[in-house]
């Protein structure tokens, strides 16, 4: 019981200095040219303009007027889902959201499947930052 004691005291004071600790400031001390290179990693990616990403492909096809028309009912059916269609020869591509990781955009092509059941999620590498959709969609 008196070995007890001097530890439970110990402990109790190490518990408190610790939340005392928490509760202040914490100061970040950098090794020397550390601070340059991390102002240089954000200057670096405040000027990129892509990012690479993920979409939902919904169709390609060599047909304008097929592609317009399913654009058209798309922004119908999901109007809060961004779309866009890109030309690359011959093919007309519409594609649907912006994710940084697969598994986001899986979680819309689940929900997309039921009206696009060709639908699938296809890597896009000229996705702007502020186009990223959040991880869930309602």
């Amino acid at each position: 019981m008196k070995n007890i004691l001097p530890l439970l005291a110990s402990i109790l004071l190490i518990g408190t200095s610790l939340g005392a600790q928490s509760q202040g400031r914490i100061s970040i001390e950098y090794e020397a040219g550390v601070e340059t290179l991390v102002n240089k990693f954000v200057e670096l990616n405040k000027a990129t303009e892509f990012i690479s990403g993920w979409r939902i492909q919904l169709l390609a096809t060599t047909d304008r007027v097929r592609m317009e028309d399913a654009l058209r009912n798309f922004r119908f059916l999901y109007p809060h889902v961004p779309v866009d269609w890109v030309h690359s020869k011959p093919y007309y591509k519409i594609r649907a959201g912006a994710f940084a990781r697969k598994q986001d955009a899986i979680r819309l092509l689940y929900i997309l499947k039921q009206d696009y059941p060709a639908a699938y999620p296809a890597q896009d590498d000229h996705i702007r930052p502020e186009e990223l959709l959040l991880s869930s969609l309602n």
